[in-house]
């Protein structure tokens, strides 16, 4: 990949999904206040249970598998947004 190329990860619309996912389970969080490279449970307070419905929620509105094994990896929006790019495109 180039630099300035568009990839199904720089998507707004994947993005957006997954904001509006989070929402559902921390109604107070404002996208805009999300940075994409900080961790998000820091960022909106999610405890156990509400980062596994999340992370439930995602598999329910995008069709992606995420094993547990890979929980661990996904702890930014940007490793979400590559994380089910990746999995959306394989």
């Amino acid at each position: 990949m180039t630099m300035g190329t568009t990839t199904e990860a720089d998507d707004p619309t994947l993005r957006q999904a997954i904001l509006e996912t989070l929402q559902r389970i921390a109604p107070e969080v404002s996208p805009r206040e999300i940075s994409p490279s900080r961790p998000l449970r820091d960022q909106v307070d999610l405890d156990s249970m509400d980062w596994l419905n999340f992370l439930l929620g995602l598999h329910a509105r995008l069709g992606v598998d995420i094993p547990e094994s890979d929980y661990r990896k996904l702890v930014t929006l940007d490793d979400l947004l590559r994380y089910v790019s990746a999995k959306r495109r394989g």
